[in-house]
């Protein structure tokens, strides 16, 4: 992780994610930190609950394929399909919620 964005987390945890947010736009992603077997769980989670074609071998952000991607993009949509409170981006203190738009190419992260 680059010095820029480790700067920017400390930032968003510092300030506190409910007031950090309030009234702007907001993604949940997961956390670098997650280990492979907590996004694996997580992307099996959120997609017994939602859409994920997405991210099927074809699909807009099937690239790259890794399972931080995967689950990131997997969570944003729970997240966003429940209403973007913060308890919807928690997994298991796996989520983050973030005010920079994660989308990339062309997989948008609604």
């Amino acid at each position: 992780m680059d010095a820029k964005v480790f700067a920017y987390l400390l930032l968003l945890l510092s300030v506190g994610t409910s007031r950090a947010v309030q009234g702007k736009k907001t993604w949940c992603v997961a956390k670098p930190s997650s280990s492979q077997s907590e996004l694996l769980d997580i992307v099996n989670f959120t997609c017994s609950q939602i859409d994920c074609r997405i991210l099927e071998k074809g699909g807009a952000c099937f690239l790259p394929d890794n399972l931080i991607n995967h689950a990131s993009i997997a969570m944003n949509i729970y997240y966003q399909c429940k209403g973007r409170n913060p308890w919807n981006c928690h997994f298991g203190n796996s989520g983050l919620i973030t005010l920079t738009d994660p989308s990339y190419g062309g997989c948008p992260y609604a």
